[in-house]
C-alpha cells in the first residue's frame, strides 16, 4: 500500500468509529427522552440516524477492504447487496434532509398551524414516499446489472460494465442525482432562505425594540448597552450560521462525488483514484456530521445524553459503593470469627 492509501484507510477507520459512536448516541436520545419522540422531526431525525447507521456498518467496512485489498471484498452477490444499499441509503438520506428543511420552514413561517399540517400522520407519508423514492432506483440499477465494484471508488455502487448499456446508464446517472441531490438541494435553498428571511425579520422588531429601551433608559450603565448590543449581533448571525451549516455540510460532502460521478460519464477527463476515493469519504462524511448538526449539539439532545451519562455514572457509583460496603462486611465477620 502506498503512503495515500495508508491515510485513506485510516480516514475511513475514523470515519467509521465517530459515526458509530454518535449516530449510536442519537438513537440512544431518542430511546431515552419521551419528549423527543413525541416530536414530528424525530421522526425524520430516526430515519436519517438509521440511514448514517446502516451505511456505517455495511458499505464504509467494504469500502476499507476494498482500498487495502484493491479488488471486490466477498463474491458478486455481497457486492451487489452493498452496492444496492449505498443507492439507497444515500437517496434516502438527503431526501430526509430535506424532509427536515420543510419541517423548520413550517414550524417557522406557518408557526400558528404547524401542528394541523405537520403531524405524525404527515410525517409518516412524507417518510413512505421518501423510501418509495429511494428504492426505485436501486431496483432499476439491479435488474439492469447496473451494480458492481468501481476501482474509482473502492467501493460498491452503481457502475456499468456493458458497453453497449452505456447512453442508458448515462442518462440514468443524470436522472438520478438530479431527483436526488439536485432536488435535496433545491428544497434545502428555498425552505431554509424563507427561515432565515423570516429569522431576520424578527431580529430586526427586536433591535427596535432594544434600540427604544436604551433611548429611554439615560442612566443604564456603559456595559450593560455594550452586552446588549453585542448580543444584537449575535442574534443577527446565529440563524445566518445554523443555515450556512445545513447548507453548506450538504454541498460540501455530496457535491464532490455526485461532480465525480457525472464528470467520469465523459471518457475525456481523467480521473484519478485517489480523488475517487476522497469525494467517496467525503459522502461518508456526512454521517459523521449529521448527528452533530441536526440533533446532538442542539439543548434538548445535551440534556437527554447528559442525563443519560449521569444515571450511567451514578448505577455504576451506586454500584461501586454496594460492593464496597458488602466487602466491608464480610471482613468484619472475618474477623470476629
Amino acid at each position: 500500500m502506498s503512503i495515500w492509501e495508508v491515510i485513506l484507510a485510516f480516514v475511513v477507520v475514523v470515519l467509521m468509529l465517530v459515526a458509530l459512536l454518535a449516530n449510536v448516541l442519537v438513537l440512544m436520545c431518542f430511546l431515552y427522552s419521551a419528549d423527543i419522540r413525541k416530536q414530528v422531526p424525530g421522526l425524520f431525525i430516526l430515519n436519517l440516524t438509521f440511514c448514517n447507521l446502516l451505511m456505517t456498518v455495511s458499505n464504509m467496512p467494504l469500502t476499507l477492504a476494498g482500498i487495502i485489498y484493491k479488488s471486490q471484498p466477498g463474491g458478486d452477490q455481497v457486492c451487489h447487496i452493498a452496492g444496492f444499499l449505498e443507492t439507497f441509503l444515500t437517496t434516502n438520506s438527503m431526501l430526509s434532509m430535506a424532509a427536515l428543511s420543510i419541517d423548520r420552514w413550517i414550524a417557522v413561517v406557518f408557526p400558528l398551524s404547524y401542528h394541523s399540517k405537520m403531524r405524525y400522520r404527515d410525517a409518516a407519508l412524507i417518510l413512505s414516499y421518501t423510501w418509495l423514492h429511494s428504492v426505485s432506483f436501486p431496483i432499476v440499477a439491479a435488474s439492469l446489472s447496473w451494480v458492481g465494484f468501481h476501482h474509482l471508488y473502492a467501493s460498491c455502487t452503481l457502475y456499468n460494465k456493458k458497453p453497449e448499456d452505456r447512453t442508458q446508464f448515462v442518462i440514468f446517472t443524470g436522472v438520478f442525482h438530479t431527483l436526488s441531490f439536485l432536488l435535496s438541494l433545491i428544497v434545502l435553498c428555498f425552505t431554509y432562505l424563507k427561515v432565515l428571511k423570516v429569522a431576520r425579520f424578527h431580529c430586526k422588531r427586536i433591535d427596535v425594540i432594544t434600540m427604544q429601551t436604551l433611548v429611554l433608559l439615560v442612566d443604564i450603565h456603559p456595559s450593560v448597552r455594550e452586552r446588549c448590543l453585542e448580543e444584537q449581533k449575535r442574534r443577527r448571525q446565529r440563524a445566518t450560521k445554523k443555515i450556512s451549516t445545513f447548507i453548506g455540510t450538504f454541498v460540501l460532502c455530496f457535491a464532490p462525488y455526485v461532480i465525480t460521478r457525472l464528470v467520469e460519464l465523459s471518457s475525456v477527463v481523467h480521473i484519478s483514484s485517489h480523488w475517487g476515493i476522497i469525494s467517496k469519504c467525503l459522502a461518508y462524511s456526512k454521517a459523521v456530521s449529521d448527528p452533530f448538526v441536526y440533533s446532538l449539539l442542539r439543548h434538548q439532545y445535551k440534556k437527554t445524553w447528559k442525563d443519560i451519562i449521569n444515571k450511567i455514572l451514578k448505577r455504576s457509583s451506586i454500584n461501586s459503593s454496594a460492593l464496597t460496603s458488602e466487602s466491608h462486611n464480610r471482613n468484619i465477620l472475618q474477623l470476629n470469627e
